[in-house]
């Protein structure tokens, strides 16, 4: 989670970036935590692209979607510390709800205030009991970055079948890494990814309500990046079908 601030901080800091969350840099600012021990590990020269890229994709889509639906329920899943229902121009008549575990939503409730339309849920979205408060009907627009694949197949499962069950009509937005995923995992992190996809299409077979409406990889866009060397970087990645679509975007409708 800090790591995901801190190169959204250092990406805001460009002269032209692609991001920009200048609303990170100043959260950074005010946690109380020695950033230079990411700094080490994350090389944020080449990976705060990867992330602004994947962001910037995100904050698309969910202006898209509340631009057709400014009535909406928006859920974002997994917040983390995204600035984004203070950083987008979300509708005065769009409700808005951070859901992410309960020492996540702490440090949260210290850098962001909320409002009759702005709410702070801290659970794990495993759990049934925090959807009992929220709306119901539709539209909504579920938000998932960073977050189903960390998920075991029968929790996403469950997970889609509540949310398609509570709302109406509406998207869902997420990150899904190839079948590589969980056998990179299992070398290089111990097994923290729990699932991989082919063509995204697992989620529709899991939930037949769920349609796949469009799909992109996170590096399209790399010809923005700004300094010449990570944006050839983001070529080569971009040029080979294995590497360009181990980390994609999806988006469904139900």
């Amino acid at each position: 989670m800090l790591c995901m601030l801190y190169l959204r901080a250092c990406e805001s800091r460009l002269a032209n970036p692609i991001l920009g969350d200048q609303r990170a840099a100043e959260d950074v600012a005010r946690i109380e935590y020695d950033f230079r021990r990411i700094h080490r590990r994350i090389a944020p020269s080449f990976n705060q692209f990867g992330v602004a890229l994947r962001s910037a994709h995100f904050d698309a889509w969910i202006v898209n979607y509340l631009n057709s639906h400014p009535d909406s329920v928006v859920l974002h899943l997994g917040c983390g510390l995204h600035s984004r229902p203070v950083r987008l121009a979300v509708p005065d008549t769009t409700y808005w709800f951070d859901v992410d575990l309960p020492e996540v939503i702490d440090l949260r409730r210290n850098l962001y205030t909320e409002s009759d339309r702005y709410r702070m849920v801290g659970s794990s979205v495993t759990e049934h009991e925090w959807l009992d408060d929220l709306p119901t009907g539709g539209p909504v627009l579920i938000v998932a970055e960073g977050l189903l694949m960390y998920l075991t197949p029968t929790e996403v499962t469950e997970l889609l079948h509540r949310l398609a069950d509570r709302f109406d009509t509406g998207e869902l937005l997420a990150d899904l890494l190839s079948e590589w995923g969980p056998r990179l995992s299992r070398i290089m992190t111990s097994g923290i990814i729990k699932w991989g996809t082919r063509d995204g299409r697992e989620i529709t077979r899991w939930d037949s309500r769920l349609r796949l409406m469009e799909s992109v990889p996170v590096v399209n866009g790399f010809d923005r990046i700004p300094f010449t060397r990570q944006r050839s970087l983001y070529r080569m990645v971009h040029a080979v079908p294995t590497a360009r679509n181990y980390d994609r975007l999806f988006r469904y409708a139900f």
